[in-house]
C-alpha cells in the first residue's frame, strides 16, 4: 500500500477517516501508541496485525512490527508455547522500535493472556475474548482461578468483550458452520480496533474480497464480522473514547512511501541491482524460515528478468547460484545460519574462483536448528571465518527494514565491482518486521553496470595475444569476468590453486602466499564510505558501536540517556569487512566503548583484536531484540560512572 506525503500544510489529517463518532463519545489525542495482538497461532493474529499495519501506514503515520510466531506451523491449540503475537509501535513523529511494552493487549485466550501481561504496564488496556476463558483452556495454562474475576488485573484497564459469541450473532445470516463463523473473530477484533485508534477500513474490506475472492460467502463473512467489530466499539458503553493519533507528517520528506518488511524490500533491492547491472538475476536457494519470504518474492518476478530455482537442498542451491554467476548473472543466494554452514565449502570455491556472489543470510536463533522464528546475530564470526584456509568476504548488514533495499544494492555494488562473494546479513526482526519506506526513482539508484572481458589482454614474449583470466584491474584488483563461450577467452577454472595471471594449476608454495594475500589485499581495499558519529553537543566520553537491526533500539536509547542530560556519541557499522577507515581513529576518540549485541559479544570480539581497544559487550540471545529502555539504563550507567571517575580523578588530581 502507498501513500503521497506532501508538506504539512498541504496534508488533510482528517480525510483518511470519515466515518462519524457516536454523539457523547469522548476522542482522545495520543501521540504514538503501541498495540499487541495476541492468540493462537491459528487464531489470525498475523493476519490482523499485518491488516491494522496496513492502514496505519496508508493514514500517514510512522510506524514498527514486531511478529512474534510459534516455530511449528500449528502449535498445540491453546498452550503457552503456542502463542502467537503481533506488535505494532505508531505515532505522529519519528520512532525507530515497536516499542518496549505495549499499551493495549488484545488477548484472544487464557494462554494469550499469560503469555503477554508480564510485558503490560500498569494501567495499559487489556481487551480479552471472554468465551475463551473456560476452566478446561484456564487450567491448561496454570489458572487456578479466572483472572477476569479476581482481582489479579486490578491494575489495568480490563474490556471482556465476548469475541467468539459476537461475531457468531453477526454472522447468523450467513450459511456457515459454527467452525467457519468463529474464525472470523480476529476480524471483529481488528474491527474493534479500527474504530478505537480511526483506522480506515475501506482497503481492509477491498483485501478480504480479493483474498478469499473464490469463496465469496466467506469474504462477504468477514467484512460483516470487521463491520460488526466496529459497531460494537461505536455503540457499546464499555469503551468510553476512542483515540486519534495524526499522521507523521514532519517525519517524512516529500515522496512516495508504503510500508514494507525487510525480507520484501531485500527482495526488491535483489531485483533493483539486477536491473540497475543490466544482468540477469538468478537466485539459488532451499527454502528456510526466516529467509524463505525472498524465494516466494522473486518467483513472482520473471518480467525483470529474475530466474530462481529452488533447490533439493542448501549446497545445490549456492552451486546454481555460482554457476550462474560463472555464466554472466547476477548470482544470488539465500537462507539462514544452518543453511550457511552447508554453504561454506561452495562459498570458498567463489572466493577462490573471485565471482560476483550474494549470499544472504537472514539470521535467527542458533545453534543447530535452534530457534527458528526468532532473531539472533550471531553469524557474524561465520560470516568471517567459517570456512576453510584465509577465504576473505566482505561483509554488509542492514540497520533497519527499509534499509534492506540498499544494503542490497550496496552488497551487489561490491560483489560486481571487485568480483568476490559478498555475505548480507540481515536477521529475523529485520526480515519480519516493517516500517514506511520512501520508494526511490530509479535515477537515484547507483549505475551497477559492469564490462565482460572482450578478448585477449596479456602479450607473450613472441607477440602472441592471449587471455589471462587472472591478470587484475590495479584499481580494485579484480580479475576479468569473460562469460563462457567468448570467442578467445577460453581458460581453465576450478578449485585448486591458480597461478597468477594464467589461472593455472599451482602447487609453488610463493605463488600460493602471493595468491592468498592478493585476495586478501582485494577485499582490504574495498570501497566503503567512512562513518560519521552522532556526538551533537562533542562532549561526550562514551560510545555506543552497533551493527544490523540493533540501530533502532541503540538509536532510540540513545535519545532518552541525552533527554535526561547525559552526552553520549553513536556510531552505526554497516560494513562490517571491510571496517571504515576512519572507525580505528572515532574508537580511539572516547573514554569508553559499549557494543550491544544479540550474540555473546562477536563484533566487539573483532573490534578488540582489530583496534587493541577495550569495547565492552552488552549482549543478550533470547531471541528477541532489545528494548530501548534496557538498553538507555546500561548506557546511562556507563557515563554517569564515567562522570564520577572523572570527577575523583580531577578532586585526587
Amino acid at each position: 500500500m502507498t501513500s503521497q506525503v506532501s508538506s504539512p500544510d498541504e496534508q488533510d489529517t482528517g480525510a483518511a477517516v470519515r466515518e462519524q463518532r457516536k454523539p457523547g463519545k469522548e476522542v482522545r489525542r495520543r501521540e504514538r501508541v503501541i498495540i499487541r495482538f495476541a492468540g493462537d497461532s491459528g487464531d489470525g493474529m498475523q493476519l490482523t496485525g499485518d491488516r491494522f499495519t496496513s492502514e496505519t501506514a496508508s493514514f500517514g503515520n510512522d510506524l514498527s512490527t514486531l511478529p512474534n510466531f510459534p516455530a511449528e506451523i500449528r502449535a498445540p491449540a491453546g498452550t503457552l508455547p503456542g502463542v502467537s503475537s503481533f506488535q505494532l509501535h505508531f505515532a505522529d513523529h519519528d520512532i525507530l522500535t515497536p516499542g518496549d511494552a505495549p499499551d493495549v493487549l488484545v488477548a484472544m485466550n487464557p494462554a494469550a493472556l499469560k503469555a503477554n501481561l508480564g510485558d503490560v504496564p500498569r494501567g495499559a488496556e487489556i481487551i480479552v475474548n471472554t468465551d475463551e476463558f473456560t476452566k478446561r483452556a484456564m487450567a491448561k495454562v496454570g489458572y487456578t482461578g479466572n483472572p477476569l474475576e479476581d482481582d489479579s488485573l486490578a491494575a489495568y484497564q480490563l474490556h471482556p468483550v465476548p469475541l467468539t459469541t459476537l461475531t457468531l450473532e453477526a454472522l447468523k445470516s450467513f450459511d456457515l458452520s459454527r467452525k467457519e463463523a468463529e474464525r472470523s473473530k480476529n476480524m471483529f477484533a481488528l474491527g474493534l480496533l479500527s474504530w478505537m485508534y480511526h483506522r480506515p477500513t475501506e482497503a481492509t474490506e477491498k483485501f478480504l474480497r480479493q483474498k478469499f475472492a473464490k469463496k465469496p460467502d466467506i469474504a462477504e463473512a468477514n467484512v460483516a464480522a470487521f463491520r460488526a467489530g466496529w459497531n460494537f466499539g461505536e455503540t457499546t458503553e464499555d469503551f468510553a473514547a476512542s483515540y486519534q493519533v495524526a499522521p507523521a507528517t514532519a517525519a517524512f520528506p516529500p515522496g512516495t512511501y508504503r510500508n514494507i518488511s525487510g525480507n520484501l524490500a531485500l527482495a526488491y533491492g535483489l531485483i533493483a541491482a539486477g536491473q540497475q547491472a543490466d544482468l540477469p538475476l538468478y537466485l539459488g536457494s532451499y527454502p528456510i524460515t526466516p529467509a524463505s519470504d525472498i524465494l516466494h518474492e522473486l518467483s513472482r518476478h520473471k518480467n525483470f528478468g529474475v530466474r530462481t530455482f529452488q533447490a533439493e537442498d542448501e549446497i545445490a542451491g549456492i552451486g546454481a547460484a555460482l554457476g550462474a554467476a560463472f555464466g554472466g548473472a547476477l548470482g544470488v543466494t539465500t537462507t539462514s545460519g544452518p543453511g550457511v554452514a552447508l554453504k561454506s565449502e561452495t562459498i570458498g570455491l567463489a572466493v577462490s574462483l573471485e565471482l560476483p556472489l550474494l549470499i544472504v543470510d537472514i539470521q535467527r536463533g542458533g545453534p543447530s536448528t535452534g530457534l527458528p522464528t526468532k532473531t539472533e546475530q550471531a553469524d557474524l564470526l561465520q560470516a568471517m571465518y567459517g570456512r576453510n584456509g584465509e577465504a576473505p568476504v566482505p561483509v554488509v548488514a542492514p540497520a533497519t527494514p527499509a534499509d534492506c533495499f540498499d544494503a542490497a544494492l550496496d552488497a551487489a555494488r561490491i560483489a560486481l565491482t571487485y568480483r568476490t562473494p559478498v555475505f548480507l546479513l540481515s536477521d529475523g526482526y529485520l526480515a519480519n518486521g516493517s516500517e514506511p519506506w520512501r520508494i526511490p526513482k530509479q535515477e537515484d539508484l547507483p549505475d551497477l553496470r559492469v564490462q565482460f572481458a572482450h578478448g585477449p589482454n596479456h602479450q607473450l614474449t613472441d607477440g602472441t595475444e592471449v587471455f589471462h583470466p587472472y591478470k587484475r584491474d590495479p584499481r580494485t584488483l579484480a580479475r576479468p569476468w569473460a562469460v563462457p563461450g567468448t570467442a578467445g577467452l577460453e581458460h581453465r577454472i576450478g578449485g585448486i590453486e591458480k597461478q597468477d595471471g594464467t589461472g593455472n594449476i599451482s602447487y609453488d608454495p610463493a605463488n600460493h602466499d602471493h595468491m592468498v594475500r592478493t585476495r586478501q589485499a582485494k577485499v582490504d581495499g574495498v570501497s566503503v564510505p567512512d562513518l560519521t558519529v552522532d556526538d551533537p553537543g562533542g562532549e561526550a566520553r562514551v560510545l555506543v558501536v552497533g551493527w544490523g537491526s540493533t540501530y533502532g533500539p541503540i538509536t532510540a536509547a540513545v535519545r532518552r540517556v541525552r533527554a535526561a542530560g547525559d552526552q553520549v556519541a553513536q556510531i552505526h557499522l554497516r560494513h562490517l569487512n571491510p571496517f571504515p577507515g576512519n572507525l580505528g581513529e572515532l574508537l580511539r576518540r572516547y573514554d569508553k566503548v559499549i557494543v550491544p549485541e544479540m550474540n555473546l559479544g562477536q563484533l566487539a570480539t573483532l573490534l578488540r583484536a582489530r583496534y587493541l581497544i577495550d569495547a565492552a559487550s552488552f549482549n543478550q540471545v533470547n531471541g528477541m531484540p532489545f528494548k530501548a529502555e534496557q538498553l538507555a539504563s546500561h548506557i546511562q550507567q556507563v557515563v554517569r560512572e564515567g562522570l564520577e571517575e572523572s570527577s575523583k580523578e580531577t578532586s585526587d588530581a
